[in-house]
């Protein structure tokens, strides 16, 4: 994250034949430092991945555009297998424009599969902060063990994000964030920290609340860690909405300015996520879900389990719910659904990963009620994708989640309703980064009885460390036991392995 002077920028871009860059004329820049909200890097192929980076030298300003004037501004780009960039594979330049918002999305191409690259940019007379990003292995290829990190909802009020200065730490090659980025509420004065401005509904207010979140440094330094891939929740967008269905009328809003309000979101989220333009959204539209192939180790299945959604039933929360059973009822929609299991026949990878957003496997209450805005709120949804992957022969599916607050480790089974039932499968649910505050220590999972599939439980905030290799996955519940203080220690809650062939928990 060091800023490095203009003449190793220079420097940098003549090493390599044509990529020289022109130096700065004068002693000092004119205009305001630009790269206040850092850089990113994303959705990593073994030939290229994206670089990200938006210009803001006044990230809160009220109408969005960051103390950008209205003009595209030209920003120059390199990509070096080194940090000191004494050896650069890629160079180029790309506008970034005012409408939108300044961000840029490179594709950094002609890149060497399962490798390490440092990349940074310049504009405005300013280098930026250089991060460090890498490229998957070639197909039919393993390549290196991969560490991979997984997290969720950042609840920006809630307290400061140690927790992804422990990740950026940690050294991952990969990290997928499974949505709730950021939280659209407005400001409450008694929080740790303060979101600025009331709930956003227009395009300058989502921009500036990215803005407000990615201006922490902590976050800046996870982002320059490694690679994302990105999935959004809900609350990018609004608490517990269903595709066009609203979960309440607060605020109040017409249609048209719901349209206009998911318009808006969609279009900010891209603007601040290291995407692809085939991600760039259409409308109140966004094609998220996407298949991210790990050479021979991984094929990651990137889910959206909100645009496309019926309806949560029986008016949503904890319910004893027969309407949840209902066989028309998707959670992904049924383009997505088929997309997902056509994917999983493919048999790409070792490992089946299905990055998505929330609990995947049945959780009861003491009652018997269930949560309608997770899977056992679409249990026929669930039991498709289910059947689906074994009737394909998948032989390692393994399902990533976020949004529930808490860690979580659990056993897939065919049958729920029969502890004896084969386990089928394996769910890691990662807590969250900051949402709901420091938590506390107790690792009792609730209702057990109920629920004997559900292995592990924590009610600290943090995120999972994975190492991927061809024989297993280690899963190490990563916590900090404070996020109202600033810069807690980091440490290993529980760990699991996976074994290949071999569904379900093993102790790590």
């Amino acid at each position: 994250m060091t800023r490095l002077s203009r003449r190793i920028f220079v420097l940098g871009g003549l090493t390599a034949a044509g990529a020289a860059l022109t130096p700065l004329q004068g002693a000092r820049a004119a205009a305001p430092y630009p790269f206040k909200l850092g850089v990113a890097s994303g959705d990593p192929a073994p030939d290229s991945v994206v670089l990200w980076t938006r210009l803001a030298p006044s990230p809160l300003n009220a109408d969005g555009q960051g103390g950008m004037a209205n003009a595209d501004v030209t920003v120059e780009w390199q990509v070096s297998t080194n940090a000191s960039f004494s050896s650069l594979v890629a160079s180029g330049s790309v506008a970034a424009r005012y409408a939108d918002a300044h961000s840029v999305h490179v594709i950094a191409g002609g890149l060497a599969a399962d490798s390490d690259y440092y990349y940074r940019f310049r504009a405005q007379g300013h280098i930026s902060p250089v991060g460090r990003t890498r490229t998957a292995p070639a197909p039919g290829t393993f390549g290196r063990d991969l560490v991979m990190a997984f997290a969720s909802c950042a609840h920006y009020e809630s307290g400061y994000y140690t927790a992804y200065r422990r990740m950026a730490e940690d050294n991952p090659g990969l990290v997928l964030h499974l949505g709730d980025y950021i939280y659209e509420g407005g400001t409450n004065t008694s929080a740790v920290r303060q979101h600025v401005g009331a709930e956003i509904v227009s395009l300058a207010d989502y921009r500036r609340r990215y803005a407000l979140y990615k201006s922490d440094p902590d976050l800046q330094a996870a982002h320059a860690a490694a690679p994302w891939l990105v999935v959004p929740d809900d609350h990018e967008v609004e608490n517990n909405y269903a595709n066009m269905v609203r979960a309440d009328s607060s605020p109040a809003l017409t249609a048209t300015q719901w349209t206009a309000r998911r318009t808006a979101a969609y279009r900010a989220y891209y603007e601040n996520m290291p995407l692809r333009p085939t991600s760039a959204p259409a409308g109140n539209s966004i094609p998220l879900y996407r298949r991210v192939r790990w050479g021979q180790l991984a094929t990651f299945h990137m889910l959206d389990t909100r645009q496309f959604r019926d309806d949560q039933a029986c008016g949503d929360g904890w319910k004893v719910c027969s309407d949840a059973d209902l066989a028309t009822r998707s959670l992904t929609g049924a383009a997505q659904e088929t997309w997902l299991l056509d994917g999983l026949a493919q048999h790409y990878g070792t490992w089946d990963i299905l990055g998505q957003q929330v609990f995947f496997a049945r959780q009861l209450d003491a009652n018997g009620a269930a949560n309608m805005d997770a899977w056992d709120g679409y249990r026929a949804s669930r039991a498709r994708i289910q059947t689906g992957w074994q009737q394909r022969g998948v032989r390692n599916p393994v399902v990533l989640t976020g949004d529930v607050h808490n860690s979580w480790a659990n056993e897939l089974k065919a049958d729920y309703a029969n502890p004896a039932s084969a386990t089928i499968g394996t769910e890691l649910v990662c807590t969250s980064i900051t949402s709901g505050g420091n938590g506390s220590a107790t690792t009792t999972i609730p209702n057990a009885a109920a629920n004997p599939h559900l292995t592990f439980y924590s009610n600290r905030r943090g995120y999972v460390r994975t190492t991927i290799s061809r024989s297993q996955i280690r899963a190490d519940f990563r916590s900090v036991n404070t996020v109202t203080e600033h810069g807690a220690a980091v440490s290993t809650a529980r760990s699991f392995v996976i074994l290949d062939g071999r569904p379900g928990l093993q102790a790590g």
